[in-house]
Parts: C-alpha cells; sequence; structure tokens
C-alpha cells in the first residue's frame, strides 16, 4: 500500500506492517457494552478467536475490566484470573497470533506479560491510573498503547471540558507521551480515545481531525467499534451498529489510522481491503 508502513518490536521480534491492521476485541467479563465480545467458557474464548482470526483479525485485544460508564469495579486478581485463562487458551492455540491486553494496571500488565508472553498492553489510562504502569513496560520491553482519557471510567464523563477538543487531546498526549518516552518506553501507539472523557460531537470532531494525530510521530489506533458515538447518532443500540462501525472505520483509515479496533473482523478487513485498492 502506498506510503504505509508500521514497524514495531515486540520483545526483541521486529514486525513490519504494509497495511493497516485488524485487532479483534475478547472481552472475558460479564458486563462488557457489547454483549457479542463477551466470552464465558473455553470454548466461547477458542471459538471467538478462532473467528476474528479466519475473518481477518491479526491481534487479538484481550479485557479482564469492564471500563464502560458505570461498570462494576473488579479487583485485581480477579481481573488477573479471567485474563490468565484467556491468554492460556489463545497462546497454546493459536501461537503465532499478536496478543494486547487492556489493563490500566502495571500488576496485571507485568503478570500478563511474564506468564503469556503477552506482545502490547493497551492502557486506557495512558499512565494516568497507575503511576507504575510506564516503568513497567518499560521493563517488559514490550509495545504500549498510550489512550487518552481524563478521569476514571465512573467519572470520565465528568471531565469533556474542552476549548478545542482535537488541539487539547493531542497537547495531553503529547505530555504523556514524553512521559512514557522518558520511562525507556520505545514502541507507542497512540489511541485518541473515542467515547472516554469525550461527547458524541467531540467524538466526531476528532474523528474528522485524526491524520493531525500524526504531528505525534506514532501509529494511530481507532476504536471505534460499535460506541455510543455511532448508536446515539442513528438512533439504534449497540447490537444494530455494525453498519455504523463500518463506514467510520472506513473513514478512519481514511484519516490516518493504522490500527482499527474492532468488535467484528471480517468487515474491517474488508474496509483495509478496500482502502489498499484506493491507494495502490
Amino acid at each position: 500500500m502506498k506510503d504505509f508502513s508500521m514497524t514495531l518490536n515486540f520483545h526483541g521480534e521486529l514486525r513490519e506492517y504494509r497495511q493497516p491492521v485488524v485487532a479483534g476485541i475478547i472481552n472475558v467479563t460479564p458486563d462488557s457494552f457489547y454483549r457479542g465480545s463477551r466470552t464465558e467458557s473455553a470454548d466461547d474464548i477458542r471459538l471467538r478467536a478462532e473467528t476474528l482470526l479466519t475473518a481477518g483479525a491479526e491481534w487479538l485485544d484481550i479485557g479482564g475490566y469492564s471500563t464502560r460508564p458505570g461498570a462494576d469495579t473488579v479487583e485485581e486478581e480477579e481481573e488477573y484470573r479471567r485474563l490468565s485463562g484467556a491468554l492460556e487458551i489463545l497462546r497454546r492455540d493459536f501461537p503465532d497470533v499478536v496478543l494486547s491486553v487492556d489493563t490500566f494496571r502495571s500488576a496485571v500488565a507485568r503478570r500478563c506479560v511474564e506468564d503469556w508472553n503477552v506482545e502490547i498492553i493497551n492502557d486506557i489510562g495512558g499512565g494516568t491510573l497507575d503511576n507504575e504502569m510506564w516503568a513497567t513496560v518499560a521493563s517488559l520491553k514490550c509495545a504500549y498503547i498510550l489512550m487518552h482519557t481524563r478521569g476514571t471510567p465512573s467519572d470520565m464523563q465528568n471531565h469533556t471540558d474542552y476549548d478545542n477538543v482535537t488541539a487539547d487531546v493531542i497537547s495531553e498526549l503529547a505530555f504523556l507521551l514524553q512521559g512514557a518516552r522518558a520511562a525507556g518506553i520505545a514502541d507507542v501507539i497512540i489511541d485518541p480515545g473515542f467515547g472516554f472523557a469525550k461527547t458524541t460531537e467531540q467524538n466526531f470532531r476528532m474523528l474528522a481531525d485524526l491524520r493531525e494525530f500524526r504531528l505525534l510521530g506514532c501509529p494511530i489506533l481507532a476504536g471505534l467499534s460499535r460506541k455510543s458515538m455511532i448508536w446515539r447518532t442513528l438512533d439504534c443500540t449497540p447490537d444494530e451498529s455494525l453498519n455504523g462501525t463500518t463506514a467510520l472505520n472506513m473513514v478512519a483509515l481514511m484519516n490516518g489510522a493504522s490500527i482499527l479496533r474492532v468488535h467484528d473482523a471480517r468487515e474491517a478487513a474488508e474496509c483495509v481491503k478496500l482502502f489498499a485498492a484506493l491507494n495502490q
């Protein structure tokens, strides 16, 4: 694909990507906002992983703690228990797949990398919810997804006061990126944090301006899949928001996204294939 290149270092192994990556979501939680991503048994986990990978996902992103507004608190040991059960299955049955773990806790991140050789830590707090996260990730030599949010998952929607949402989020991410780099993290992926401490209008403004985030010099992850900005705008439900998700995923690709984090891999992979044809 013309002008696209992304190289990441996973524990000393360089991976080069010549087109955007689809990261498929697996939630080992009982309360994630989209029920289609939830898995409860070993067979559920195995089937969902196989479905995502067959449909075109290259990475799998595993979450053990729902961060939707109003979600229940999950104790650290319970979060790791959920994650380790899934990671054991995935490492055994899909040994070559790149795995990321969605956690804002440094202790959980460390155990997932040391026990299961996870390649990426996906931190919805961007280092703001655990002050040991950056040093931990740096010591583990894994890649790091630095997402923008404000506050905590329980109160983030009280923190949507921006002068200019795109400029302010880029500025706040630049500050966090500087700290992550200073701690020794080499491979950082930027996530603007759609739906986290943003209104629907602000989410759309950021998506329209997504290319500006490339000023930070990192790959950009777009996590738009089935989020409220879609189903509220379309007056539908998360279950009915696949078509809207696919439309916005193509917008994200056209505006510079390197990674699509999705519940539905086939439709996202088709977006990538069509985008590649458009940019031959």
